[in-house]
């Protein structure tokens, strides 16, 4: 018994030395990197060196042949410290060759499926071995590594390494590794000929054509209802799920060793044909691969004939036939994962099916990947499978059911191997009729373990680990030839065994059991093929719902790393992650790019329904009630909005239809999983969507301006306003399709466009509409193409010899500064306000220079304002009155537009939040007179915020206090108290003009007089109403002196002028017509309304 205990643990740890393939890949992936191979192999300096060593091999002498070895002696303890891990892996490659034979000799058993998995074991142990050695052999820096080594520790000790010797004969011994194995299998042929036939009835079965298994239904749960809930037996369980490139690696690989059954078992050569028929590669390791047909060829040169045809056979047929099968697996796999999403208590009594399914169709997924890279076909259609991405969908489907449905399969398993399973086998071993007393304590001890499991128990089955893992060694203790109790005698006790070590899984191993059946990290090994496969998925739109896959996939990569090769873990896992990454947001992308082009076409149809497109419409009613001809004859009758929705019949797709198809299906894939855990990071692929949104529905907000830099265009607001809510519309539907919070796009583009910049640093919407405004419309009033028409509320083009590209009044309006409003927001109004604002401040700095330039004058004018002769020749003495006026109007019309886009912004808060706008209202007209200005100033920048006309303009006082002072406060005070003396007495000069009011824009300087004055005397701490008198007295005595002159042309314009006075009191918050009508006539205007009236229908006329 401790014999097949020690030989059962010896061959389980030598199967699980995976590392040292590991290793040996490495070392052969980083030699074949120009990159990573190690810096002596590619120096120019040693190559003479290197080469001597490699013709020598293994038998280098070193003392006779300093010259050619003379580079080497500086390096050499560089090279002891660098090729350390090289040569030492050789070594315990070496260690384990000699250790692997010595294992066989003890192995002489009855090899059958009753003892699975002391024959699976055995047999991996056999393909590790021969894998090992063939890796080993491909490497073509191993004799330079080797080689390298010895002579820089001779050098450096005195004497060659100790294990060198061996070492050297070895790679010599293994220059061609499957011919020397021949040689050494021969006295193994017999326990691994045994292994390999007693695959005949589990290979074949397995290797079976997609007709066939649809024929038998296979793995469909609901091909017989009546059975349902029966669980899932064979007599061969394991078996069942028993991956079919593992068994064709044990096929040709063994037989390759014991060929010589060949020549006398039927049913080995049956098997060994069947193996070479289904593929031309088999996968030695990672993406190392093993071509069958040429290596059969170079070592049975007796069967070559048999070889050919097989390898035709292949080439021929092998493509098309798994080809097949994947698309009946597809099928299959559907079936399965959507009945056991719909009652997962079946994967109680079926779990078989779940893990005989993954590993069906994970097989058929590698040999494709393997095959594709490795094409000796010239049609490479069988090759190609557009339709991968479905497959392995299910399959993840189906890990995910096993996943998350676990405590339901456990506690089922749990009762069974209890109420079925021990009851059985205490039976069977109640029946053997020999029974010897080890044997007799193991199943006891086993029965009894069973026995006493409960439901309660799932979380802490240690009990049953234990019990599980004596199993493999009764398997032992009862396989060698001299046992009392053979299991071959007792193939019932066998099968049951593998029954129970099967239940045993599905209570403690549900994790490594989908690593065993489903793990697909290869694709880790062939990232090109990887990349391509989910390209074609994306242009694929009916796959492009199972393109969550490719990331899911990229979670497996981490299963292939060991614990005793941590070097590869972080390349491996950065590849997964970059991968991962990747996908996904190639995924957003497409789905992004989808979402913009139904954009794109709800823009379209909105933009069908603007008002500037009704007027031909409206034409052509028109006159067809005239029964007038219109346009041209065959011109085609222009459709009317809304045709696209009629359809003569449900077979006619639109291209919207096929948008918002291949969307949906897009958008299932991204919603699919909330997230997923790559190597210890966490991917949200919601998110990867949510970002792509927010960049694309910033830059198409700011495209659909359609700003032209050099031509000064741009799309009206209203029209931009119908887009952007056509855009939004789309937007909010997409939640229908992904569990995504698109308000949180909404407010993170929207607020930024009400920015000067966005987070990107790039120009917004507010940005291009402040420009425009600024540079294109307000500079050509200033330059008299477009004035000001309070009445309409709105600028107008003048009638010019140049004609302007655009027409102010579409720009401008009410409506339009509503759009404005509504896209900019507060914070976007607040900005223009700003920048009009620092417009002012630059019209105000010149001012304030004329003014310097003119204080002598100014002074006196200031109190002589009762002596009009006085005044006169001061007046002559001024210099730049026009320019005063000029400066004042400009400032005038910016205010002007200013408090349009207040109304404008007051109309559209009032709508969205009137309770508030109404509070806001409320509290600046109850503010008491009494109040602190600092207080009054911050209710008059709330007010002004949400668009309500204030006394005080706060942002104008912001911007003139902000103006640089090179002069003590009082010498301010006095600059501003003269600048508005300065406008008084320059108003008769408005009189010389050719045209007044609105053609002019003059009448906006009564909007300029007043805010003027109340930010300049608000900043300066004066009284802006006493201000504002003395202004009205010189501006009234000014005028007043007008009505003396007898010069037609000095006077031809006097009424217009008084009008503005008039203006003037009634724009102020701080006059009052009885302050008018003491210092002027109110008979005075009256006459000249009369007079401005009766001259405005004279023009007309």
């Amino acid at each position: 018994l401790n014999a097949s205990l020690a030989m059962t643990t010896h061959l389980t740890w030598l199967t699980m030395r995976k590392e040292n393939v590991i290793i040996i890949h490495m070392i052969k992936s980083a030699c074949g990197d120009p990159k990573a191979k190690p810096s002596y192999l590619v120096d120019k300096n040693l190559e003479s060196a290197v080469k001597f060593i490699v013709r020598k091999f293994p038998a280098v002498e070193t003392r006779n042949n300093n010259q050619q070895l003379a580079q080497l002696q500086k390096e050499k303890s560089e090279i002891l410290k660098n090729l350390a891990l090289y040569y030492f892996t050789f070594v315990d490659v070496m260690e384990f060759k000699f250790v692997v034979p010595e294992i066989f000799v003890f192995l002489h058993f009855s090899c059958q499926t009753v003892n699975f998995d002391l024959t699976k074991n055995y047999l991996d142990l056999v393909v590790t071995y021969t894998t090992l050695m063939i890796i080993l052999s491909r490497i073509e820096e191993r004799k330079a590594i080797i080689g390298l080594y010895n002579y820089a520790h001779e050098m450096t000790h005195g004497a060659s390494d100790r294990e060198y010797p061996r070492l050297g004969q070895m790679i010599v011994d293994y220059e061609n590794p499957l011919k020397k194995m021949m040689e050494e299998f021969v006295p193994h042929g017999k326990s691994l000929s045994d292994a390999l036939i007693s695959l005949q009835m589990v290979y074949p079965r397995r290797n079976l054509s997609a007709d066939q298994w649809r024929n038998a239904q296979l793995l469909s749960l609901i091909s017989a209802p009546s059975t349902m809930l029966n669980p899932a037996q064979s007599d061969t369980m394991p078996c069942e799920y028993l991956s079919l490139d593992t068994m064709e690696k044990w096929i040709v690989f063994g037989f390759i060793l014991c060929h010589a059954v060949l020549n006398s078992d039927a049913a080995a050569l049956s098997l060994w044909k069947l193996a070479l028929q289904s593929s031309t590669c088999l996968c030695l390791f990672r993406d190392e691969v093993f071509h069958i047909h040429k290596a059969a060829e170079d070592l049975y040169n007796k069967r070559i004939n048999d070889i050919r045809e097989c390898k035709e056979q292949a080439l021929s047929h092998a493509g098309s036939m798994h080809r097949e099968r994947r698309k009946f697996l597809r099928s299959a796999l559907k079936e399965l994962a959507t009945v056991l999403a719909d009652q997962p208590g079946l994967l109680g009594p079926k779990a078989l099916f779940v893990f005989m399914a993954l590993s069906f169709a994970r097989d058929e997924i590698i040999w494709l990947l393997r095959h594709a890279d490795n094409i000796q076909k010239k049609s490479t259609d069988d090759f190609i499978d557009k339709h991968i991405a479905e497959l392995i969908f299910y399959m993840e489907e189906l890990r995910a059911h096993v996943r998350k449905y676990g405590p339901v399969m456990q506690r089922y398993y749990v009762q069974y191997l209890s109420g079925f399973d021990a009851v059985v086998l205490n039976e069977l071993v109640q029946n053997l009729s020999v029974c010897p007393e080890d044997e007799s304590i193991i199943m006891s001890s086993f029965v009894n373990t069973m026995t006493s499991l409960s439901v309660k128990q799932v979380k802490t089955t240690s009990d049953l680990i234990t019990a599980c893992l004596s199993v493999p060694h009764l398997q032992a203790y009862t396989s060698v030839s001299k046992a009392s109790l053979g299991i071959a005698d007792h193939k019932e006790l066998g099968k049951m065994m593998n029954t129970i070590i099967f239940h045993t899984k599905m209570v403690d191993s549900l994790v490594e059991m989908l690593v065993e059946t489903s793990d697909l990290s290869i694709f880790c090994f062939y990232s090109r093929a990887f990349e391509k496969m989910f390209q074609q998925c994306l242009e694929l739109p009916s796959q492009s719902r199972h393109s969550i896959c490719f990331p899911l996939l990229c979670t497996h990569f981490m299963s292939c790393t060991h614990e005793l090769c941590p070097e590869e873990r972080h390349h491996i896992g950065d590849r997964s992650l970059s991968l991962c990454n990747m996908f996904l947001d190639e995924m957003a992308k497409q789905a992004r790019n989808l979402i913009t082009d139904i954009c794109t076409e709800q823009c379209t149809l909105s933009d069908q329904l603007l008002p500037k497109h009704c007027a031909k419409t409206i034409s052509q009613a028109v006159n067809k009630k005239s029964k007038k001809a219109t346009g041209k004859k065959g011109e085609p009758e222009r459709e009317k909005p809304g045709v696209e929705s009629m359809r003569k019949n449900r077979l006619l797709v639109t291209n919207l239809d096929k948008l918002h198809t291949a969307l949906s299906e897009l958008c299932f894939s991204i919603n699919y999983v909330p997230n997923l855990v790559v190597w210890e990071h966490t991917f949200t692929p919601r998110e990867y969507l949510t970002s792509h949104l927010e960049i694309r529905f910033t830059k198409s907000i700011v495209g659909m301006t359609m700003y032209n830099q050099a031509t000064q265009e741009i799309a009206k607001p209203s029209e931009l306003l119908t887009s952007v809510r056509a855009y939004m519309t789309v937007l909010q539907s997409i939640e229908n399709y992904v569990t995504i919070d698109i308000t949180r796009v909404f407010n993170n583009v929207l607020l930024q466009q009400t920015q000067h910049l966005d987070s990107h640093g790039e120009p917004t919407i507010t940005s291009l509409y402040t420009n425009w405004y600024l540079e294109t419309l307000l500079r050509q009033v200033s330059n008299g193409h477009i004035a000001y028409f309070p009445a309409m509320k709105a600028f107008v083009n003048l009638p010019t010899e140049n004609e302007l590209t655009f027409n102010a009044e579409e720009y401008s309006d009410i409506s339009e500064m509503r759009s404005l409003s509504e896209l900019l927001g507060p914070y976007g109004m607040k900005f223009l306000s700003e920048s009009l604002m620092w417009h002012i401040s630059s019209q105000v700095a010149e001012l304030k220079k004329l003014v310097v330039e003119n204080m002598d004058v100014l002074t006196q004018m200031r109190t002589s304002f009762d002596k009009p002769d006085h005044m006169a020749a001061l007046f002559k003495k001024l210099t730049s009155v026009d320019s005063v006026l000029k400066r004042m109007t400009i400032i005038g019309v910016i205010l002007s537009f200013r408090s349009l886009a207040q109304e404008a912004l007051r109309d559209v808060l009032s709508c969205h939040i009137p309770f508030l706008v109404s509070s806001v209202e409320d509290f600046k007209d109850h503010i008491p007179r009494e109040t602190d200005m600092k207080v009054a100033m911050n209710v008059y920048e709330l007010s002004s915020a949400a668009g309500l006309p204030c006394e005080i303009d706060p942002a104008l006082v912001v911007a003139l206090s902000s103006q640089k002072k090179n002069i003590s406060p009082e010498e301010e005070y006095k600059i501003a108290c003269l600048l508005m003396v300065f406008v008084a007495v320059s108003l008769p000069t408005l009189c010389l003009l050719p045209c007044t009011g609105h053609c002019n824009n003059i009448h906006c300087l009564a909007k300029a007089i007043n805010q003027i004055a109340a930010a300049l005397f608000t900043i300066h701490k004066g009284s802006i109403e006493d201000r504002l008198k003395e202004f009205l007295a010189l501006a009234s005595s000014s005028l007043l002196k007008i009505g003396q002159e007898t010069d037609k042309m000095t006077t031809r314009n006097r009424e217009s002028v008084y009008l503005l006075l008039d203006m003037i009191v009634q724009e102020s918050p701080f006059l009052t017509m009885d302050l008018l009508e003491s210092c002027f006539p109110y008979v005075l205007l009256r006459n000249a309304y009369h007079a401005v009236y009766k001259q405005s229908i004279s023009a007309n006329a």
